[in-house]
């Protein structure tokens, strides 16, 4: 990467994103790649093991509490921690995206 930001930069990046306008240019331009983008994201958190056999376990052994109320419980935990997994890994997918952007701005050396 060119350079290294620092967390009050990192901060205010984020909360920019917060803004309705500047937060659906983003979607905008996303969407226009998003079949793409999911496939990078769904290979990465599978080589990361992320989907793997303790996934299958952990699913598996939530799915089947005896008790409703913990069977929700343990599901919608699942879930959460998930949700937070693709999202760390999309944003990782999102900053090494920007990084190759900057490195091959005009798509000649890195045309595929």
């Amino acid at each position: 990467m060119s350079e290294a930001w620092s967390e009050e930069q990192l901060r205010a990046a984020v909360e920019r994103l917060s803004d309705r306008e500047t937060f659906a240019e983003a979607e905008r331009v996303v969407a226009a790649v998003a079949p793409d983008l999911q496939g990078v994201l769904v290979s990465a958190l599978g080589a990361g093991g992320w989907f793997g056999e303790s996934h299958q376990s952990e699913t598996l052994k939530a799915a089947t509490i005896p008790d409703e109320d913990a069977r929700l419980t343990a599901i919608r935990a699942l879930l959460t921690e998930e949700t937070h997994i693709g999202m760390m890994v999309g944003v990782a997918v999102g900053w090494a995206l920007r990084a190759d952007l900057e490195k091959y701005p005009d798509n000649q050396e890195g045309e595929v």
